[in-house]
Parts: C-alpha cells; structure tokens; sequence
C-alpha cells in the first residue's frame, strides 16, 4: 500500500510514498507492516499525516532519524483481512500473478506488479521480454480471477 521513502525530520518519522486512491488512506490502519517479501515486521503507528503527494508517520520504537533511516525503500503493507471488502472489483494484489493473454490466444506472460505513473495504473507483464500495459479499457478487456487471466488487446511485438 506504499513504500518508505526516507526519513523525515529528526524524531524518526519516515516519509511514506502511498499507493492508495486517497493519499491519506493508509493512515486509516493503527498498525503497519513494513518490510519485503518473507520479511515482514508490524509498527503500531503513532502519529501521521498528509504531507504533499504523500504522508509521514511515526511509528513506534523509531525516536531517531538514524532509526528511521533504515526502514527506507521497505514496502508499507496492512494484513488483507484490515482490507474493506471490494463490491464491484478487484484489489491490484489479485492481480499479480495472473497469466496475460492476448486477443490471439498468445500468453504474453504473468503481472509481475502495477505502476501508478499519475494518468493510469500499469500492468508490468513479465514473459519472454517485459510489457508495460496500460491497465485502461482500451488495452485490457477484461480480467477473469476465477479463471486466472487478464485478457487484453496487445501484439507481442507492442
């Protein structure tokens, strides 16, 4: 749901660069966890707020920049069951993993993970090469999760 960016000031807050629809969404959670895959440790957030594109927070046991310091570049996550059920949808984690299959039946490949580049969210497609596919009606048709699969409308030499 965001990712450390650096410290922030000299009482160990961080700088978060969040992933959510509102800026401040993840300061919806008391606690986060924070670290990469099969590493992962939960913080109790103390404080937070907004703060430009992005938020700072203090988490507990982080009193000093030097603290903070290393927790830069380590994935913000909250357990999918703190989550608000999705009515009509999908969260970008169904996503990854899910085969990529062209109108002419190819697998271009499986999501490696989504980009928000400001315009739209992109699928990072990782197959033979790597496709960066819009995720826009235009280029996806439709993803299926029971079946495993995003359909979309991409050459193989896109």
């Amino acid at each position: 749901m965001g990712r450390v960016a650096a410290p922030f000031g000299v009482k160990g807050w961080i700088r978060v660069q969040t992933f959510t629809e509102a800026v401040d969404g993840l300061l919806d959670y008391p606690s986060w966890w924070v670290g990469s895959t099969g590493q992962w440790q939960e913080y109790r957030v103390e404080q937070g707020s907004a703060h430009g594109q992005g938020i700072v927070a203090k988490l507990a046991g982080f009193d000093v920049p030097e603290a903070a310091a290393k927790l830069r570049g380590q994935d913000v996550a909250v357990p999918r069951e703190a989550l608000p059920e999705v009515q009509d949808g999908f969260y970008w984690t169904d996503l990854v993993g899910l085969k990529v299959v062209n109108k002419e039946g190819i697998e271009l490949g499986r999501v490696d993970t989504l980009l928000d580049n400001g315009a739209q969210s992109v699928l990072v497609v990782k197959g033979e090469r790597e496709w960066l596919i819009p995720f826009v009606p235009v280029y996806v048709d439709r993803v299926e999760l029971e079946a495993g699969r995003i359909l979309v409308d991409w050459q193989q030499d896109y």
